[in-house]
């Protein structure tokens, strides 16, 4: 299983990806580099414990934890102990300066992962990126992602989910993202819990204002990593895998011989507690937009409409019947702007702001129905207007 169709979501973002947003990226996602990991000193980026998640006493002193429950978003029934994360390399460039960090807090699972800052910013919001499965890291190499990722004063955050890209080589053939889905699905969320008590640690990031972006599982991933995690304050996902009877039963990703396998009750009781359906009613805090293409094969119809059922009446959900109309509305740097405004209205300011609007009974809610050629949404849309 280790090569499988694309389809849905993967072709939508390699579509995208040959759009104005990332163009160039191609030449490089065939450059293969091999880092070199040098031991980092530690004497300006530590690992401390923010959060004080089963993580005592000296972190020299301690070797990686095994203990891991994937049936919960929480870390509290976990013992996952972080090693002293290592520096692999550090690229300048006149926009922004680009970090690979290997961390590790599970045996025989060390992550890549990219932190890409914007120069001329000190303490910049942040964004996590997580793309679908398959994916791979390569995409965090690219200059001109990068560039626009860090655009307006950004961090971005990159790295790929559990059994996926890296993260998958040491593993049966017969085991895969979906096969394992309750291992990649738990493990995934605690990641980014653990990524984010790292980046606490450091003194270069607006860590109050953090949020996510994410495709495909990546976004399945968000949903549920913001409903384990009060710090992601906003997200926005691209077709989220989710409802798993449906998608079980209907996703085109799936091999008709194994498709048995995944309907069994007993493979779905597992992944139950971890299905966005039941996460994002949850979500009452957080900004919120789910982007839905119609045409996706991997997250069928009925899904969709399960998720956009779910969705808080806050969020905005945008649907395209096609790829080519989503290709077209992501175009020239838009797809990843919504999120980076969500972030600039969670500022201290705004939020003080919200805070009287909402004692006063001021609060402005209104419908936002997207309305063009190449967008059509039947669901009421509604943003917090600030």
């Amino acid at each position: 299983m280790m090569f499988r169709k694309e389809g849905g979501m993967q072709q939508v973002w390699r579509r995208s990806c040959r759009g104005d947003l990332f163009a160039g990226l191609v030449l490089l996602l065939s450059i293969n580099v091999t880092i070199a990991w040098a031991q980092q000193s530690g004497s300006n980026l530590g690992w401390s414990n923010p959060a004080g998640l089963n993580q005592s006493g000296s972190v020299s002193a301690r070797s990686v934890g095994n203990l891991e429950d994937w049936s919960s978003l929480s870390l509290a029934n976990s013992e996952l102990i972080p090693e002293r994360p290592l520096l692999g390399e550090r690229d300048e460039n006149p926009q922004f300066t680009r970090e690979l960090w290997q961390v590790k807090w599970r045996q025989g699972d060390p992550i890549d992962l990219y932190v890409i800052r914007p120069k001329g910013v000190a303490k910049p919001p942040v964004i996590l990126y997580l793309y679908s499965y398959p994916s791979e890291t390569e995409i965090f190499r690219g200059d001109h992602y990068c560039a626009d990722v860090t655009k307006d004063g950004f961090a971005a955050i990159g790295f790929v989910s559990a059994l996926t890209g890296h993260r998958y080589t040491y593993r049966p053939m017969k085991q895969w993202f979906v096969s394992e889905l309750q291992e990649a699905l738990g493990s995934s969320v605690h990641d980014i819990q653990m990524i984010l008590n790292y980046l606490s640690t450091r003194d270069d990031l607006d860590m109050s204002r953090v949020g996510m972006f994410g495709v495909g599982s990546g976004g399945t991933i968000a949903i549920l990593s913001a409903a384990a995690d009060p710090r992601i304050k906003t997200i926005d996902v691209i077709d989220p895998w989710g409802d798993w009877p449906d998608w079980m039963t209907k996703s085109s990703l799936i091999p008709e011989r194994e498709r048995p396998n995944y309907v069994k009750p007993e493979f779905l009781k597992k992944v139950a507690p971890l299905d966005p359906v039941e996460w994002l009613p949850q979500l009452k805090s957080q900004r919120i937009r789910v982007q839905q293409v119609l045409d996706d094969s991997v997250t069928p119809r009925a899904v969709q409409k399960r998720i956009k059922a779910a969705t808080p009446w806050t969020a905005q959900i945008l649907s395209f019947d096609t790829t080519q109309q989503f290709s077209s509305a992501a175009s020239g740097g838009k797809l990843l702007q919504w999120v980076k405004d969500q972030l600039r209205l969670a500022s201290p300011q705004s939020a003080s702001q919200d805070s009287q609007n909402s004692r006063a009974g001021k609060q402005a809610i209104e419908p936002n129905h997207i309305q063009s050629n190449d967008v059509q949404s039947d669901h009421v849309q509604t943003k917090l207007d600030d």
